[in-house]
């Protein structure tokens, strides 16, 4: 198996230790505008991430001024249907690998986040941004209804204002987003990165493999009835305290010492 860091890309850059992947999205001249090329590259990268477990959590973020301004227009003129068709397939391939993944996912947002880049920030697990950072989904103002980014969106926030930005494409302040549910964490645009990473760092000291069970079923149980997402936690909870890692986690705070985690 081929690992994240072993393969060749050319839209994006990986650097990972154990504890932290950094994703960058390397398009800076294109605002990391998403082609198809470089979903491509993030999906494999992402899903080598996954099958590996290589580290225990992913921070993605952009390179130069922003961190991503959706997707490639320049690709987006004069093509037929199948074109379209296969681009949002690959796009919504994206968002769902981010989701499907063990290790959760960190936005790391500076610059602008705008249609499916403001969608890639709403998928992500977490999102830390920077104070001057904004977030907009303007595709109404170029006849392109951000459909597959209202997913996104109103999953993370609430519907009035999500279609308040959907209708109107204006942007929202990181702040405002903190306040709406779409950012964990607004920091000073100096300290984004450090603040990231230190967020990373606190995830990592928990078990990577619980941490990757707890994630599938976050995400499972959110669609369903409220009785029968009691019905599958209980079983995904009965199971999860079967793990090595349960037990030691659980004698460990009994011991007043920091557990050992054999990931099992």
């Amino acid at each position: 198996m081929i690992e994240a860091q072993d393969r060749a890309y050319e839209h994006i850059r990986y650097e990972g230790d154990e504890t932290v992947a950094l994703v960058t999205m390397n398009r800076p001249k294109k605002r990391n505008a998403l082609s198809l090329e470089h979903m491509q590259e993030l999906i494999s990268c992402l899903k080598a991430i996954g099958e590996t477990g290589e580290t225990s959590v992913v921070v993605l973020h952009g390179a130069g001024p922003t961190f991503c301004a959706g997707h490639d227009l320049s690709e987006m003129v004069g093509r037929d249907p199948n074109f379209y068709r296969h681009l949002f397939d690959v796009c919504c391939e994206l968002m769902q690998t981010i989701q499907t993944i063990p290790q959760p996912v960190i936005a790391q947002v500076h610059g602008v986040a705008t249609a499916a880049g403001c969608q890639l920030a709403a998928t992500c697990d977490l999102v830390v941004a920077s104070e001057d950072a904004r977030f907009a989904c303007p595709g109404v103002k170029i006849g392109l209804f951000c459909s597959t980014p209202m997913v996104a969106l109103t999953r993370a926030i609430g519907r009035k204002k999500a279609m308040e930005m959907l209708l109107t494409g204006e942007f929202i302040s990181a702040e405002e987003a903190r306040a709406e549910g779409l950012v964990n964490k607004v920091v000073p645009a100096g300290e984004l990165e450090a603040e990231t990473r230190a967020l990373a760092e606190k995830i990592a000291e928990a078990s990577p493999l619980v941490v990757g069970v707890g994630k599938q079923a976050f995400y499972r149980q959110l669609e369903m009835p409220t009785d029968q997402a009691y019905a599958y936690t209980k079983e995904v909870m009965s199971f999860n305290a079967t793990f090595a890692d349960a037990q030691e986690g659980i004698c460990a705070f009994l011991e007043k010492r920091n557990p050992e985690w054999k990931g099992r």
